[in-house]
């Protein structure tokens, strides 16, 4: 399961289909680092760009803040969404994730 953070949400100027450099929290929230993920985390993450919507898990790196992209849905089919430069990238809890918390704790919460 991926690691999950409270209240995390960062802007990025990243284009492409590649990894995201993260950059600086939206107001109200903090960066992946304080929120407390640490150097090779894997976090469940979503993007938002616009209409353009992505849904995946990433290895969080501190060296550079960079977070990979292994995506599990998307507004592209399933494909990364090609960023512009003026997405928010924030940490949230994939129905997967859930799933596993389910079936770890016997189906009963």
């Amino acid at each position: 399961m991926s690691k999950l953070a409270n209240r995390a949400r960062v802007a990025t100027s990243t284009t492409g289909t590649g990894p995201i450099t993260l950059g600086d929290s939206l107001p109200g929230f903090q960066t992946f680092a304080e929120a407390g993920v640490l150097d090779g985390d894997v976090v469940s993450y979503a993007i938002e760009d616009g209409p353009a919507w992505e849904i995946g898990i990433g290895t969080y790196t501190a060296s550079g803040t960079t977070l990979s992209r292994t995506v599990s849905e998307s507004s592209e089919g399933g494909a990364p969404i090609d960023l512009s430069g003026s997405a928010s990238v924030f940490i949230t809890a994939r129905a997967e994730d859930l799933d596993a918390l389910l079936a770890k704790s016997g189906g009963t919460m």
